[in-house]
């Protein structure tokens, strides 16, 4: 018998990884998203049902239509500017949609959830290895938003029985190794993609927003984890709950910190080439330093990023944009 999960948001960057991650370890990924945000082409794992979360008839239908044992949710507005502007956004976006989605699982009783938190609950904490145990302070919409279905998610599992698996990730980044998906965002906020544009012509300049915080060289410092690492530790997730071992926490990340510069410099060693440069005033609601403690995962789940060093994640991020694209 098929075991079906759904994925929401599985056209988009991550969740397209992690359909992959299902099918190679033989689920069968039902990838429901919107398409917003999203990309058709991003779709070829697994079936795919077009619908907005916030659309509970269209989640009954789909529900009952593949009868998932679990669901992935990555479906999410996450842009910490955007949220900073248009709070209500995230509060509607995340929030009230998740809790549209939390309450379709408990009525079709698939009550093994998988989600994708963020380091941004925890807010600015410099200095601070961020752990599990890390006091959770949101310095923006998008952290606080995502601080409230972790709490949503914990409540209804002491309610209905629900079991959850959280991962509080950090800066993601790379692209599958052999190429079948990649990261593509309109607009693009993410560092080594809009680097990449850089070198590649496609905008006169990367930006970098700050140069005076309390780091060594002035820019942010921020744990970056591969995206296919990422999708293998929601793999092995999925099997901590199908298992029986309970709702569970981890943060993932790679436990080292890179700045802005930093990722710049190992740039040119990817692509022999220099990245035009801009300097701009630091944005609201971004944290000095955010970096991952992830022992928990290494020790509980069994969880080994392979990928996740700076050369390797550039170097497949360079791959995916010279030959990867998707079209509307």
């Amino acid at each position: 018998m098929a075991r079906n999960v759904l994925v929401t948001g599985g056209a988009g960057y991550i969740g397209s990884h992690a359909c992959k991650a299902l099918k190679a370890a033989g689920y069968v990924p039902v990838t429901f998203d919107s398409l917003v945000t999203g990309w058709q082409d991003a779709v070829k794992f697994g079936p795919f049902e077009r619908g907005d979360l916030i659309d509970r008839a269209r989640l009954d239908e789909v529900f009952a239509k593949w009868q998932p044992v679990a669901v992935m949710h990555f479906a999410a507005l996450s842009q910490v500017g955007e949220s900073m502007r248009e709070p209500g956004q995230y509060w509607r976006g995340n929030v009230c949609a998740s809790l549209n989605l939390i309450e379709a699982a408990v009525a079709a009783n698939c009550l093994d959830m998988v989600f994708s938190s963020t380091c941004a609950t925890y807010g600015d904490q410099d200095g601070v290895v961020l752990d599990e145990t890390t006091v959770q302070a949101p310095i923006n919409a998008y952290g606080a938003s995502k601080r409230a279905i972790e709490n949503m998610l914990h409540d209804f599992g002491a309610a209905y029985g629900l079991r959850s698996v959280i991962f509080r990730y950090f800066n993601v980044a790379g692209a599958d190794p052999e190429g079948e998906v990649g990261e593509c965002h309109r607009p693009e906020t993410h560092l080594i993609p809009l680097m990449l544009d850089a070198i590649d012509g496609k905008h006169p300049a990367l930006t970098i927003y700050g140069t005076d915080y309390p780091t060594p060289d002035g820019t942010c410092v921020r744990d970056y984890v591969h995206v296919s690492d990422l999708a293998d530790a929601h793999v092995l997730g999925l099997r901590w709950l199908e298992a029986g071992r309970g709702s569970a926490v981890f943060c993932l990340g790679s436990g080292s910190g890179y700045s802005v510069r930093e990722v710049i410099e190992a740039s040119r060693s990817v692509t022999n080439r220099a990245v035009p440069m801009a300097l701009g005033a630091r944005r609201p609601g971004d944290a000095a330093k955010l970096v991952s403690g992830s022992v928990r995962a290494k020790a509980e789940l069994g969880w080994a990023p392979h990928r996740s060093d700076l050369v390797s994640m550039i170097t497949d991020a360079w791959h995916w944009h010279q030959t990867g694209h998707y079209e509307r």
